[in-house]
């Protein structure tokens, strides 16, 4: 007579454990779309704070600053010329975003500002930027200008050591695509691998 009492405090004790490791599980989950949602969010950059504010030297040897460019949309994108990936495939898509604005193209201006000042002289430079598209302006400068225009874009990069690469290093860096109107205010970001189809569609509802 007592075995079926204890049978069933046993199987009340099983469901209460079950269901504390369900609540355990669901809380786990929870903390980790949180801790997840968290991090992506601090890894943006702080939108409201970015900016043109820049005195470089464009590929051609003109020192430039970000009133060179108003009146112009303008995409905007930091990187490296020694870039094995990010950097060709998103050039490649500017350039066949400018190609497929056609005529407005115009009044598009693409740059691209190196954060490897060290290799990037503006000769270096305009071999790179000229191989993928004419109206694409390649800017550089001092360590010091390149810092202080990256800071106005918050725009991330370090340099990393790396066995087997030119010179013995790479750079890390941002990856996004920025917009800024003809006032030189900051529009969007588009995020690396974002189709040319899909920039050429906003910036011609803009245009």
């Amino acid at each position: 007579k007592q075995w079926p009492r204890r049978f069933r405090l046993l199987a009340r004790l099983r469901i209460f454990l079950w269901i504390m490791v369900a609540l355990a599980g669901m809380g786990f989950i929870g903390l980790y779309a949180w801790r997840g949602a968290f991090q992506e969010e601090a890894s943006q950059p702080a939108l409201d704070t970015i900016r043109a504010d820049y005195s470089l030297t464009s590929h051609t040897g003109e020192t430039v600053t970000e009133d060179r460019y108003l009146g112009k949309w303008q995409l905007v994108f930091f990187g490296f010329t020694h870039c094995p990936d990010i950097c060709p495939t998103t050039l490649a898509e500017v350039a066949t975003v400018i190609d497929g604005l056609g005529d407005v193209a115009r009044n598009v201006q693409p740059l691209f500002i190196s954060v490897d000042p060290e290799r990037d002289s503006p000769s270096a430079m305009a071999e790179y930027v000229t191989a993928f598209h004419p109206a694409l302006v390649g800017l550089t400068g001092e360590p010091g200008a390149v810092a202080k225009a990256a800071r106005a874009f918050s725009a991330y990069y370090e340099m990393q050591p790396e066995r087997g690469a030119h010179d013995g290093y790479t750079m890390s860096h941002s990856s996004a695509l920025y917009l800024l109107d003809p006032k030189g205010r900051f529009v969007r970001l588009f995020a690396y691998g974002t189709p040319a189809a899909e920039i050429i569609e906003d910036l011609k509802e803009r245009l």
